[in-house]
């Protein structure tokens, strides 16, 4: 079992990095669904971007898995083919999430099946400090129509580029972020600390083995 330190475990808004992360998925279902695209956008708490990052994964079952809905995020199986497993891009994830506030538009979603895959992998990761803009939308204008990706990018002037693709999806979440924060004049860790969920933005460093990957096949 791999934990953060306790000397490690920070105040989840006591940051000043966020990791705006969006998954392309074969479905709604983190138990019987994969990812096929994952990326993030790596922002200073004033929007400036520190990095960028993203790959393909190839589904479960190789050439043959099933990848969902291609006319919405237009991944074919034969298009991942040759692109990386999830546990060979994991380790990249894993340190870029390390240090940094975890954000998603529907975190819900996208922290469930980051979750739930990890553990596939073999890794525990930790009870991560997580914000979700589409919450965040929702608590500083509960009169505004539409807090989809779309709606708040409108309002702020933002384009996507390519919906549902998740590099496009995680630059577009990256650039309403500090919109948002400044529209509900969060300026402070005390103004963050009530739309953050989650207990730490320390995360292990990446180690499985056999074993643990084996252990969670079996117990799931």
């Amino acid at each position: 079992m791999v934990l953060p330190a306790p000397d490690t475990v920070r105040h989840p808004v006591d940051v000043e990095r966020f990791a705006v992360v969006d998954v392309e998925t074969s479905g709604l279902s983190r138990g019987r669904h994969r990812i096929l695209q994952v990326a993030i956008v790596t922002t200073a708490a004033d929007g400036t971007v520190l990095d960028r990052w993203s790959s393909y994964v190839r589904p479960r079952f190789g050439r043959f898995g099933r990848v969902g809905p291609s006319h919405i995020h237009g991944l074919t199986a034969r298009s991942l083919r040759t692109a990386p497993s999830f546990a060979e891009v994991a380790p990249d994830l894993v340190s870029r999430l390390d240090g940094a506030v975890f954000v998603a538009h529907n975190a819900a979603f996208d922290w469930g099946f980051v979750k739930r895959s990890l553990r596939r992998a073999g890794y525990r990761p930790p009870d991560a400090a997580r914000l979700c803009t589409m919450r965040l939308s929702r608590a500083i204008g509960p009169e505004q129509v539409g807090h989809r990706l779309v709606d708040v990018c409108d309002r702020h002037g933002v384009v996507i580029v390519r919906a549902h693709d998740a590099r496009a999806d995680a630059d577009a979440t990256a650039a309403v972020l500090p919109a948002l924060l400044a529209q509900g004049n969060v300026t402070t860790p005390d103004g963050l600390a009530p739309h953050v969920r989650g207990t730490t933005t320390a995360w292990p460093a990446w180690s499985t083995t056999r074993w643990r990957r084996l252990t969670y096949r079996w117990s799931r």
